[in-house]
C-alpha cells in the first residue's frame, strides 16, 4: 500500500515542477516582449533625434561651398537614417543586417575582424 502513495507523491512533484517550468517560460517570454518593445521605442526616439539633428544642421550650417555641401550631405544622411529607425525599427534593421551579411560574408568577416582589432587596441591602451 505504500507504493501508490509514493507514486502519487512523485507524480505530484513532477506536475509541480512542470507547472513551475511553464510559469518560468511564460515569464521569460513576457520579459522578452517588454524588452523588445522598449528597444523599438528607443529606436523610434533615436530616429526622431536624428531627424531633429538633421534639421538643426540644415538651419545652422553654411549653405554654400565645401562646408555647405558636406553639411547638406550629412543632414540628408541623418534624415534618411532617422526616418528608417522611426518607421522600420530595430527588428527590421537587424533583418537587413543579416541579409547583408549573408550576401557578403567575406566583407562581413573582415569588418568583424577589424572591429575586434580596434576594440583590442582600445582596451589595451586603457591599461
Amino acid at each position: 500500500m505504500a507504493q501508490p502513495k509514493e507514486h502519487n507523491a512523485a507524480n505530484s512533484g513532477q506536475k509541480q515542477e512542470q507547472g513551475a517550468l511553464e510559469q518560468a517560460k511564460q515569464t521569460a517570454g513576457e520579459l522578452a516582449d517588454k524588452a523588445r518593445e522598449q528597444v523599438e521605442q528607443g529606436a523610434g526616439a533615436l530616429g526622431s533625434g536624428m531627424r531633429n539633428l538633421a534639421g538643426t544642421l540644415r538651419q545652422n550650417a553654411p549653405h554654400e561651398g565645401m562646408m555647405g555641401t558636406a553639411a547638406t550631405s550629412l543632414a540628408d544622411t541623418l534624415e534618411r537614417g532617422g526616418h528608417y529607425l522611426e518607421h522600420e525599427g530595430m527588428s527590421s534593421m537587424l533583418d537587413d543586417l543579416g541579409t547583408l551579411v549573408r550576401r557578403n560574408p567575406v566583407p562581413a568577416v573582415l569588418v568583424g575582424v577589424g572591429l575586434g582589432f580596434v576594440l583590442a587596441q582600445l582596451f589595451r591602451s586603457e591599461r
